[in-house]
């Protein structure tokens, strides 16, 4: 079976965005049905490439119904295909996720989303005792040249108990430590993507390997776990 992404994906969402309806989508699900396995497929192949150089706890593919109880968007359907990955706990911190949408919005994205009140403490700490390491990363040219910069929510200003003159400020502010790439529909469907998209990954270890060290001790260095 081939692992590429089939173009089938992009032709049945393009239609799905103008028949956004139960009755359009029951009458063709079949064919949703027949994409969604080859998609299964190829984030199951990317999960097994992932674990060559990771520890690939779970992979869970998201459902293409949208939960519209709480959303001013009423529509029943998404009209992406997504899946995350998760690394095993607790002694691997970090997630990555894959997003495979039409007309150019497909990315990629890796990080911490949603950190506790506890972990983003911690980080913000590390950053205020010493941010060098983290910079290091940062500037490194492969790692620069796959992700760029963070992307995510920030603070205005200071978080309670820090100093906003701090010359780690820009890191200290951050509420969410994400990176992205996005890519092309011409990208998507090259037979290489999913290779690409592991590279990628592969590319994020040292910052996993940083923030994983930084959240497994307290600010003695000490382990937590």
């Amino acid at each position: 079976m081939s692992h590429s992404i089939p173009k089938e994906v992009f032709t049945f969402f393009k239609k799905l965005e103008k028949n956004n309806d139960r009755d359009w989508f029951n009458e063709h699900k079949p064919e949703f049905k027949a994409i969604e396995t080859k998609m299964k497929a190829s984030y199951n192949y990317l999960g097994e490439l992932m674990n060559t150089h990771d520890q690939i706890e779970k992979i869970k593919i998201f459902r293409i119904y949208r939960d519209v109880r709480f959303s001013k968007n009423k529509l029943p359907y998404k009209t992406h295909f997504s899946g995350s990955f998760a690394r095993k706990k607790p002694e691997l911190r970090g997630g990555y996720y894959v997003h495979i949408q039409p007309n150019n919005e497909s990315f990629i994205a890796t990080g911490f989303w949603d950190p506790s009140k506890e972990d983003l403490l911690r980080i913000r700490k590390e950053f205020e005792m010493d941010d060098s390491e983290m910079r290091e990363i940062l500037n490194d040219n492969i790692f620069k040249s796959t992700w760029g910069n963070f992307t995510g929510d920030e603070l205005k200003t200071a978080p309670k108990g820090f100093d906003k003159t701090h010359p780690s400020i820009d890191l200290i502010r951050k509420k969410q430590f994400i990176f992205t790439k996005k890519y092309t529909d011409k990208e998507v469907l090259a037979d290489d993507f999913i290779d690409n998209v592991n590279d990628a990954f592969k590319n994020i270890r040292p910052f996993f390997n940083y923030m994983s060290d930084v959240l497994k001790t307290n600010l003695n260095g000490e382990s937590i776990l």
